[in-house]
This record gives C-alpha cells, sequence and structure tokens, in this order.
C-alpha cells in the first residue's frame, strides 16, 4: 500500500519549505507554474512619448503595436530521493507519520539549501547588472560599493519596497564594523524573514551561509519582482511493505528553478570579482556578415538579430558561424560559462 504524501502533507510541505528557505518569500510570485514545466512571459513594451502636434492627423505621434518582450522559463532541476524506514526501528501504525517526519528532514537538510544555492547562483549569473572590483571588498569600502548598487536601481526606476541584498557573515561582519556603522544602534534588530538581520541603503539585508553564495560574488541584489523561483514537490509517497523491505521505502521527486525576468533585469545587481566575469563578445562585421569571437573562458555566445537581449530573449540563439543580416540589423551577443559570471551585452548596428 503506498501512501501519497504530496497530497496529504503537500500544505506543511510548502511551510517547512518556505519557512527553511533564505529566498523563498523574496521571489515574485505573479506567475503560476503548477502543473507545467515550461512557461512564457510576455512582458508589455512601452513606447517613448512625443511632442503632440495639433495640427494634421497624427497628433498623438505615428501609431505603434503594442510589442512583448519574450521569455521562456523552462524548469530543469529534477531531482529525486528514497529512504527506509524499518518496521524493527518503528511500530507498524506509526510508519505514515515517521514517513511524513522524514520527509520534512528531507526537504530542510537536503532540497531547500540545494534549491537556495542554485537560485542565488542564477541569480548571480544572470543579473541585469553585474559589477565587477579588483580586490574583495573591505570594511572600509563595503557600505559605498552597497550604495553604488542602490543607487543604479534607484537610476534605473526599480521600486523602493522589496529590495532585498544577500550577504555572508563575513560580509555582514563588514558592514557592521564599517565606519558608517560602528556605534550605531538598530542594525541586526530588524527581522521580518528568514535570515533578515537589517537594512541599509534602503535594502534588506539576508545573511546567508558562505556556502550559498557563489565563488567571487560579494553580495547579490534583488528586487522582488525581478526574480522568481517555483517550485514544486511533484511526488512524494510511501510504499508500506515493499518488496525487499520490512518497512517503509519513501520516495520523492520534484523539480524547481529560478530565474531573473528579463523585462525587470535591472531589479539585479551582482558584485563580483573581475577575473570571475567573462569579458563580452568581439563583434565584427564584413558587408552584412557578422561574427562573434568567443572570448577566453566561455563555453558558448548567444545572439539575437531583433534588438533583444540575448540574456534572457526567447529568440536568442547560439552562435556558430557568421551570420547574414539584413541592413539595418542590431546584433546583440554575450557569452556564457558554467564557472564565470556571464559577460555584458555587446552590440553592433549593421
Amino acid at each position: 500500500m503506498a501512501v501519497n504524501l504530496a497530497t496529504k502533507y503537500s500544505s506543511q510541505i510548502a511551510e517547512v519549505f518556505t519557512a527553511g528557505s533564505f529566498v523563498k518569500g523574496k521571489t515574485s510570485t505573479s506567475f503560476d507554474l503548477t502543473g507545467v514545466k515550461t512557461l512564457k512571459v510576455y512582458t508589455p513594451v512601452t513606447v517613448q512619448e512625443v511632442d503632440y502636434t495639433r495640427e494634421g492627423l497624427s497628433r498623438y505621434g505615428t501609431v505603434t503595436e503594442m510589442q512583448d518582450i519574450v521569455q521562456e522559463l523552462k524548469m530543469t532541476q529534477d531531482k529525486a530521493f528514497t529512504l527506509t524506514i524499518d518496521k524493527g526501528n518503528y511500530l507498524d501504525q506509526n510508519m505514515s507519520k515517521k514517513a511524513a517526519d522524514m520527509l520534512r528532514l528531507q526537504i530542510n537538510e537536503q532540497s531547500t539549501p540545494a534549491a537556495d544555492k542554485y537560485a542565488l547562483r542564477r541569480f548571480a549569473m544572470m543579473a541585469g547588472v553585474i559589477n565587477t572590483v579588483d580586490e574583495a571588498p573591505t570594511k572600509d569600502t563595503i557600505v559605498e560599493q552597497i550604495a553604488t548598487g542602490a543607487q543604479t536601481l534607484d537610476d534605473n526606476l526599480v521600486p523602493e519596497s522589496d529590495r532585498y541584498i544577500y550577504v555572508t557573515s563575513e560580509v555582514y561582519k563588514m558592514i557592521r564594523l564599517s565606519p558608517e556603522f560602528t556605534g550605531l544602534e538598530g542594525l541586526g534588530v530588524k527581522a521580518i524573514g528568514k535570515g533578515v538581520a537589517g537594512e541599509i541603503s534602503g535594502l534588506n539585508i539576508v545573511r546567508v551561509p558562505k556556502s550559498y553564495m557563489p565563488e567571487g560574488c560579494y553580495f547579490i541584489i534583488a528586487h522582488k519582482n525581478s526574480v522568481l523561483m517555483p517550485y514544486k514537490i511533484s511526488d512524494a509517497k510511501v510504499h508500506n511493505d515493499p518488496v525487499g523491505v520490512s518497512g517503509a521505502l519513501i520516495e520523492g521527486r520534484h523539480y524547481y528553478d529560478a530565474f531573473v525576468l528579463g523585462a525587470k533585469s535591472t531589479g539585479v545587481y551582482a558584485l563580483v570579482l573581475e577575473t570571475n566575469k567573462l569579458a563580452a563578445p568581439t563583434i565584427s562585421l564584413s558587408g552584412l556578415s557578422v561574427t562573434a569571437t568567443k572570448p577566453t573562458g566561455a563555453d558558448e555566445v548567444r545572439y539575437t538579430v531583433d534588438g533583444t537581449d540575448p540574456r534572457y530573449s526567447d529568440s536568442a540563439k547560439v552562435y556558430a558561424s557568421a551570420v547574414t543580416v539584413t541592413a539595418g540589423t542590431v546584433f546583440r551577443a554575450v557569452a556564457f560559462a558554467e564557472n564565470k559570471f556571464t559577460s555584458n551585452v555587446a552590440e553592433k548596428s549593421c
């Protein structure tokens, strides 16, 4: 007999995951991925304002059809686990209850940390703005560097509320010991969620374990509506006395992913070590033939010819050889690598 724990304990499982996560609850909830693995997000593109003309038939300017930025979100992290509970250790009538407890423990100790690490890595790799430094921050530089990140969000008109900055305990200590905060009271008193330990430059400070932060990344700023972290327990059940086991066999499968929403990518900012970030591709034009040179350390170059951002666009393609374009085309390219931070976007008008 099998008891489906995804149905029986779904609300408790969701609560356990959210309570234990440093990231969950601090991301957009505007999208529902329940029951699907792929979702296309359409974000309307507004137009520039023009001067009103008091004569003629087009007094409000040229009529332009509303366009959309399309981003395809595909969940890729499909994980599974299995555990046994021997009948000799627990009474038969308590088997289902103990299995539920073990499932919660599995989520707290394995699933949640793995998902958080993956999410922070994705946020850093796909941040709309990845700024670099030659050396690690110190207590004398960290506050100014964070203020620069906050200012970047301000300049990009990112809403002031729901901004989070993810830092390690080491960086948090630098903030505490910085000249700007030495002797001040209040930092660290505010606690409004998992790991939230204060506020700086209008950013809620989320203190995460050092192992959660991508190597070479010192902090990540993310507005709640700029990032997405869909997570689904797709199957979790306990089999009582299956073949070969005297007791219960727990099986679980779940999938999740993390995304930076392209249309709101300027709400995500990462400070990283310069040597860990890829250089931008070099674009060359010969007539109407475009060549993109992959920078050192890059795994691949992706490009678009419709002016959209190749980091997020549904139309992005992996560069393989020279691309023939038409006059007026805007060719944009970006370099990716598994263990390097994404390059800036290079572009050339043809």
